[in-house]
This record gives structure tokens, sequence and C-alpha cells, in this order.
């Protein structure tokens, strides 16, 4: 499902990576692991055409994403990505539930009860219709991953989704994105420091300034 080849990011005359090579097939998960500063948010922003790359190009479904207009690839992110941000990025003036539903009413298929069901899945049920700022920095951590998942994304990536949670609630979110990944056949790709969300994986990686090992 996903090829990403020869891949490289440099800034100004440093290279955060270069080389990199990666393949994950439907329904399977891989972890990347590597120090801070290595540039893992880095390659996740550019496998979502969230950050140009220098050099190599990134595949989902034989669709060349590094090859794609800006506005191509919001469409293509929009229908095919779900991408769990580290900073969370949920909008303050929209409610749980709205935060959550947002991809699907981007596509013109809202499922309300699909959010339930996801609200319920990582702990939040009844908080639907509470605004974020009255929320815990664990408690948006899990909205941002409802609202990753809800639209059944063929590719999920996930920038340390369990690094603002206790360990209960870190295992149940690795559940719920476990489940995902094998229900509907997604890939998901996981940067994290974690060695206990890593253990997670079908396959665990590295990153280093030369490429994945």
């Amino acid at each position: 499902m996903l090829d990403v080849t020869d891949l490289s990011k440099r800034y100004g005359d440093t290279a955060v990576f270069s080389q990199v090579e990666l393949s994950v097939a439907p329904g399977e998960f891989i972890a990347i692991l590597g120090e801070s500063g290595v540039g893992k948010s880095t390659l996740l922003n550019c496998i979502a055409g969230l950050d140009t790359v220098d050099g190599g190009k990134v595949r989902m479904d034989g669709t060349d994403i590094t090859s794609l207009g800006e506005a191509q690839q919001a469409i293509f992110r929009r229908d095919h990505l779900g991408f769990i941000f580290q900073a969370f990025h949920v909008l303050p003036h929209l409610s749980v539930e709205k935060n959550i539903g947002l991809p699907l009413l981007l596509q013109g298929k809202p499922d309300w009860a699909r959010v339930e069901a996801l609200l319920a899945a990582v702990d939040l049920p009844g908080l639907g219709m509470r605004l974020p700022q009255t929320l815990s920095g664990g408690q948006l951590q899990r909205v941002a991953i409802a609202r990753a998942l809800v639209h059944k994304p063929r590719l999920i990536l996930a920038d340390e989704p369990t690094g603002n949670l206790d360990p209960k609630t870190a295992e149940l979110v690795m559940d719920v994105l476990s489940q995902q990944v094998r229900q509907h056949q997604a890939a998901c790709v996981l940067v994290t420091h974690s060695r206990m969300a890593a253990s997670r994986a079908d396959r665990v990686l590295t990153l280093t300034p030369n490429g994945i090992e």
C-alpha cells in the first residue's frame, strides 16, 4: 500500500535524513524508533505531503503523493490518510464530537454513530458536547486519535500517540489503533520513543540520518 523510495530531506545545508526506503502492506503496523532530532516527525510529514522532500518518492496505492500539487495533496489526505498529531491540533471552537466528525463532514459523509462509537472506544463516552479547553491533555490526545480514525483511512500516520497518556490509557489507545488497522486493513506507521507502543507493531525499525534500519 505504501512505498517510500530513496526519500531525502534537508534544512539548508543540513541533511535530516537520506535514502529512506519503506514499504508497508495493508493491515501492517510499523513502528519507527530513533533518537530525538533524527527527523521522525519530519518523515511522517513528508509521507503525508505536509512537508516538501528534497529527493525520492512516496507512493500510496500507486499514487505518487510527492508529485501532486498542494490542493491535490490536501484532497488525497482528506480521503485516504489519518494523521495523529503530537500537538493534537483540535479546533477550540468546535465540540469534541464535531472535532472527531470533521473528516467525515469534509467528505460529505457525516456519521454520528461512528463518532459515538469511537468516543466510547477511546474511553471518552458522554464527552461529545464538551469543548476542547475543558479537557485534559490526555483526553485531547484521545480526541485527536479518534478524529484520525473516524473516516476509516487507508493509511494511519501516528506521531507519538501515547506521549501524553498514563500507562493504562496508553495501552487502551494502542488497542484501539491496532484494532482499526486489522479491522479495516489499513497500513499504520507509528513514530515513538515508547518501547511499549513499539512492541505492539508487526515490525520495529530505526530511523538514522542515513536511512531506516
